[in-house]
């Protein structure tokens, strides 16, 4: 059993310090928010991910499992120390180490004998280089200690799943004999350790999440072209992801990315490229594309109902992706603050994310079911694609509706099988749509915009 402690309790540090200690390890998560703590000790999770809760009760009755908000508690007796803190945007696009830099001022203050410090958050290039300097100059103690990079690889929604079941580890040290400790504490998952150099490292996580969200943008272009020429991007994606070279995943062409990582990493790289003389072109074409997915689906609302103005719109999903609650650059903030600014109403139901999207979006009517969201809604848009909503009523949501519009953003429907049943439906580069006007098919290039 090795001892562990784990500074951050956001999405990955909890993950991470709950399924080390069912790995049987002693853990002990620390965070400077002490509410959060209070709320960890009486066994409820202050995010929202799927078994995640029932683990971290588990190992806390087993006693491997410990919360405090005292570096001093945490790190004492520690063979190993994880920085899972956030690393979010700067005004001008860097990644903030505000946090990371705190961290480390607080376990060197802390540090009273050999210890290996594992830096998980996504920092740029160079960042384990500082956080050792930072450590040493607060340390009061001659112990050594060694900085590995582990860059974490975990998706919300699916993160306890991640972690045990990863597809590599990736490891970056200056001391080989420290990245064979971590590789270690790692050897019951059964996977392949990548241990190479310090910076190496750093970039292989900003590589990996800019290649992700450049496909998706990729994709979320050929839905565009596909929609002028009348081909579908799902059979164009299916037909791509056949290709053993190209693969399926990320081919889902939608309303762009967004979540905690994909919008401020690739940012962050481009920030970093540019800092070092490079020219990243590529890296800017990917963010443009995303915001104009969105944008687009927004102009879709304005084709169906000519204008915004008094209109209700009901929204299906507010969270960046299924099975979370995060809300950090959810597409649906900017979808509905640019329909509210045309003058529309919006209500919305989410199945756990309601209580975040108010915090951001109070003035939006937020609803108890699907269907009060739908109810005498002139169009209802499809923002996240949850699982009960592909299973959802549709004979009753067209009932309850002002008129029967859905904008899917998900493609999670059929086209021919929802003009069959008499709605008027878009989907996201499904080709010349048709739309059901007073019961006849129109491809969407003769659709005079009604209101």
């Amino acid at each position: 059993m090795k001892q562990i402690c784990v500074i951050g309790t956001g999405y990955v540090g909890l993950v991470t310090g709950v399924c080390f200690a069912d790995l049987g390890n002693r853990v002990v998560c620390m965070d400077i928010d002490r509410q959060k703590v209070d709320l960890l000790r009486s066994g409820k999770s202050p995010i929202y991910e799927p078994g995640l809760e029932e683990l971290m009760e588990r190992n806390m009755r087993a006693e491997r499992l410990s919360f405090t908000d005292d570096y001093a508690i945490a790190v004492e007796g520690a063979d190993f120390a994880f920085i899972t803190v956030g690393t979010p945007m700067s005004d001008d696009g860097a990644a903030d180490l505000g946090y990371v830099e705190a961290a480390a001022r607080g376990i060197g203050s802390a540090l009273t004998g050999p210890i290996v410090i594992i830096d998980k958050s996504t920092v740029p290039v160079g960042t384990g280089d500082k956080v050792s300097q930072i450590i040493a100059e607060h340390s009061h103690t001659s112990a050594p200690f060694s900085i590995v990079s582990n860059p974490e690889f975990l998706r919300e929604g699916s993160a306890v799943s991640d972690f045990f079941h990863p597809d590599r580890i990736v490891l970056g040290s200056t001391d080989r004999e420290a990245a064979e400790k971590v590789a270690a504490l790692h050897d019951p998952l059964g996977t392949m350790v990548i241990i190479t150099d310090l910076r190496t490292a750093e970039m292989i996580k900003y590589a990996s999440n800019a290649f992700l969200a450049a496909r998706i943008s990729f994709i979320n272009e050929i839905s565009q072209i596909c929609e002028r020429l009348g081909a579908d991007v799902r059979e164009v994606a299916r037909g791509m992801g056949a290709d053993k070279r190209i693969g399926p995943h990320f081919l889902d062409a939608g309303i762009g990315y967004g979540g905690s990582c994909f919008p401020k990493d690739v940012l962050a790289l481009r920030h970093m490229a540019a800092s070092a003389g490079c020219h990243p072109q590529l890296l800017q074409a990917v963010m443009d594309i995303n915001q104009d997915a969105r944008r687009r689906f927004v102009d879709k609302v304005r084709t169906l109902l000519s204008d915004l103005d008094g209109k209700v719109i009901g929204v299906l999903g507010l969270s960046f992706k299924p099975n979370t609650d995060d809300m950090r650059e959810a597409p649906s903030i900017d979808i509905i603050q640019a329909l509210q600014s045309g003058g529309a109403t919006v209500k919305a139901y989410d199945p756990v994310a309601m209580e975040r999207a108010e915090e951001v979006m109070p003035e939006v009517t937020f609803c108890a079911t699907p269907y009060d969201a739908a109810k005498d809604a002139d169009v209802m848009l499809i923002i996240t694609e949850w699982n009960e909503f592909k299973q959802i009523n549709l004979d009753k949501i067209q009932r309850v509706m002002r008129q029967p519009i859905i904008i899917d953003g998900r493609n999670i429907y059929d086209p021919q099988d929802m003009a069959k049943r008499g709605f008027t439906y878009w989907g996201v580069g499904r080709g010349a749509q048709p739309i059901l006007i007073e019961q006849q098919l129109l491809p969407l290039d003769q659709v005079v915009p009604q209101c």
